[in-house]
């Protein structure tokens, strides 16, 4: 088999990924640019949409909003990772497992009953939550801690044959620290994503999906340099998934440190820097604004070709 062979079977196989009989192409170079991943956080406590899709009525209709307006996916999510410091007040509220299967359940059995094409992402690091949600017909497993917390979480990916997105953070959700003395934030980022992906591998994971985790344990600055490199990532040889969506380093580039720009003035933000890390090699983009930034990566592939 020819070089070239070799490597266009391995993009084959490691960005094609199988979302339990869904196949989503994941290649870099897409006329489109990348897939959009739209959040529904069926949480009273998220920084941006706590409270709004408690209801599982509203929470489907809002689902199936995103699906018209081209999200690829619909990431559900049952527990705020809002962080505590100056941002965002207290940060979020510890929950169980069995409080955060309650609130998901009912919303992916909902999506599936009216969409049963839709591909649905869990976003928990609990083990009891993801296995219920694939039980329930989810796809994906999101894990924002990248199975520091629960490894055993990458056994569950393996048994189900679903993708796996593994988060570069630090310390627990909630709680994350702000402060990090990192030697290179992209060297370190990427160093640990490489640790993930072997665990994931080594469990039998067949496709998994790096986040380098804006807003996650980085401060504004950090946060940008890793979307300006987010080519970096692209030698682990998985798909990139980068989210930028209302970020509060958003808010002190668009205001400042003191003042930011509020939550719903930094949606024109999050399409700029999103831009950035589609041309820099993310193939799948987390976003509340599914319509504006679907739109956006339309002209981007059409004035790129």
């Amino acid at each position: 088999m020819s070089t070239e062979s070799l490597t266009k079977n391995t993009l084959n196989d490691r960005f094609i990924l199988d979302c339990r009989g869904h196949p989503l192409d994941c290649r870099p170079g897409r006329p489109n640019g990348a897939h959009v991943m739209g959040i529904l956080n069926v949480t009273p406590d998220s920084f941006s949409d706590g409270g709004r899709y408690l209801n599982p009525d509203r929470a489907l209709h809002r689902a199936v909003t995103m699906i018209e307006e081209g999200a690829a996916i619909i990431d559900v999510g049952g527990a705020s990772s809002r962080p505590r410091g100056r941002a965002y007040g207290q940060g979020a509220l510890p929950l169980s497992p069995r409080e955060e299967i309650d609130r998901v359940l009912p919303v992916i059995e909902a999506i599936l009953h009216e969409r049963p094409d839709a591909i649905l992402s869990i976003d928990t690091y609990h083990p009891e939550v993801a296995g219920a949600a694939l039980d329930a017909g989810a796809h994906i497993i999101n894990d924002i801690t990248g199975l520091r917390f629960a490894p055993e979480i990458a056994d569950l990916a393996a048994a189900f044959g679903s993708p796996l997105i593994v988060m570069h953070s630090l310390g627990a959700p909630g709680d994350m620290p702000h402060t990090h003395a990192y030697d290179d934030v992209v060297a370190d980022v990427t160093a640990s994503l490489a640790a993930a992906i072997a665990t994931a591998e080594a469990a039998g994971v067949r496709h998994v999906v790096v986040d380098p985790g804006f807003g996650f344990g980085k401060t504004s600055a950090e946060n940008l340099r890793l979307v300006g490199h987010t080519d970096s990532l692209l030698p682990l040889g998985r798909p990139v998934l980068v989210g930028v969506s209302r970020k509060s380093t958003l808010g002190v580039v668009l205001g400042t440190p003191e003042v930011p720009a509020s939550v719903d003035a930094r949606s024109f933000g999050a399409l700029g820097a999103t831009a950035v890390a589609v041309m820099r090699g993310a193939s799948l983009v987390r976003t509340h604004d599914v319509r504006g930034t679907v739109e956006m990566l339309l002209v981007m592939g059409a004035t790129m070709q």
